[in-house]
């Protein structure tokens, strides 16, 4: 955690340790009109700051940071995504990249501003949910209304799926990507399998 500027500590090699995959034991659901994917192995970072933190924060992280609320931005398909959660507070995750290598461009880039930027790498996975039936499943057990004029593609927001947190993001028409604890992870896959099961081809 950096509150101003300061590298935060690291023991060589820690920080990029992975924890075994919450999900390793599990068949994720594929039926007609939805799959379930594990989304790749990525870095996530928490920022808090102010309009100037993510100013310099975009430039270092190669992708501006959404100051529209509920909104994310990522240059391509598969990049360095910056997520909106609050007026100061942006999940940025980057497919890839060691944590160590984007820390040692962003903490020098915050240098001398106020900010906070914690390393949630090891807290939470993500999940892609895609094909017709993807908002049906998940509108069993969220309360958010996600037809797409409603949620429109690249919304993004934190929200619940039945009792676990979850900050969910529509990447496309038929595609959601969401971010879950990885204690959580087995509830959750567990129930939308169910769901799944449930679901009406239509």
């Amino acid at each position: 955690m950096s509150d101003s500027g300061t590298a935060p500590a690291r023991t060589a090699g820690a920080t990029d340790a992975q924890p075994r995959h919450p999900l390793r034991s599990m068949t994720l659901p594929a039926v007609p009109g939805l799959t379930i994917q594990v989304a790749p192995p990525a870095v996530r970072l928490v920022l808090r700051g102010d309009k100037t933190v993510a100013a310099a924060a975009g430039m270092a992280f190669g992708t501006s940071l959404p100051l529209q609320p509920n909104r994310a931005e990522r240059r391509r398909p598969g990049g360095p995504a910056a997520l909106w959660l609050g007026p100061d507070e942006w999940l940025l995750i980057a497919p890839g990249t060691s944590t160590a290598t984007l820390q040692d461009a962003l903490v020098p880039a915050l240098a001398g501003r106020p900010h906070s930027l914690v390393d949630v790498s090891s807290r939470q996975i993500g999940l892609v949910l895609e094909g017709r039936l993807a908002h049906c499943a998940l509108s069993a057990g969220c309360p958010l209304d996600l037809r797409l004029t409603s949620f429109p593609v690249g919304m993004v927001t934190r929200t619940v799926f039945l009792k676990t947190e979850i900050v969910l993001w529509r990447q496309d028409d038929q595609r959601f990507h969401v971010e879950v604890w990885r204690s959580f992870a087995k509830y959750l896959v567990g129930h939308l399998a169910e769901i799944a099961a449930d679901t009406p081809e239509r």
